[in-house]
């Protein structure tokens, strides 16, 4: 189990730590006000009322010993800004901020935060591509263009091999697992043969993956 902290509870916030406390780790939710504390205080491991521009109270929080640290404060850049600063301080080293713009993005890159989350802008990829792709139940994306997919087998694609689908591609995409009911089938051969309702989990470079889209429905 895993210990998280999140400042900021709004949508994305609260959303996120719900979440995390589902999967099994600890959080700490943070924000400015009473009743959004409150709201979650039962939902959360801890929740707190803390002024995170105020350094002093964030030390108190030794948040520095935390595994991660979320910034996900909405509207108030300047308070986000100011937060990051002093966490960066305080010496946390894993920190996550929320951004919502070009500009916040180019800041807070300088800043030098763990990573830059930008919530409308993924989910809106994350919809373009299920839209596009209905297909993909999930994916992750790792850099440089590679992504990992979870597929649904479709009716039409019964008793057809894995190597039938790859194709000529065969060579630039790796078939990890297939799910099958409560069975996994981890690096099958390529004459594997698929039954509907089985679950592709691929890893790939994107435009390749795109490429055999078409076979897969």
């Amino acid at each position: 189990m895993a210990q998280f902290a999140v400042i900021g509870l709004g949508r994305f916030g609260s959303t996120a730590s719900r979440e995390l406390m589902r999967m099994g780790h600890a959080v700490l939710g943070i924000d400015v006000s009473p009743k959004v504390v409150d709201k979650y205080a039962d939902e959360l491991s801890q929740a707190v009322i803390v002024d995170v521009t105020d350094r002093a109270a964030l030390e108190e929080l030794g948040l520095d010993n935390y595994d991660a640290v979320l910034v996900a404060i909405g509207s108030d850049f300047q308070a986000s800004l100011l937060c990051v600063v002093h966490l960066k301080s305080l010496g946390v080293e894993n920190l996550w901020v929320k951004a919502t713009s070009s500009a916040e993005h180019l800041i807070l890159n300088k800043l030098g935060v763990t990573r830059i989350v930008h919530p409308e802008e993924e989910m809106g990829i994350k919809i373009a591509q299920a839209l596009s792709y209905p297909m993909v139940n999930d994916y992750i994306s790792l850099g440089n263009g590679e992504f990992i997919v979870e597929i649904d087998v479709s009716e039409n694609l019964k008793n057809v091999s894995i190597e039938e689908i790859l194709e000529a591609d065969a060579s630039q995409l790796h078939v990890l697992v297939v799910k099958r009911k409560n069975k996994l089938f981890v690096k099958p051969e390529p004459d594997f043969t698929l039954n509907p309702k089985d679950v592709l989990v691929i890893l790939g470079k994107l435009n390749v993956l795109r490429s055999i889209a078409p076979r897969l429905l």
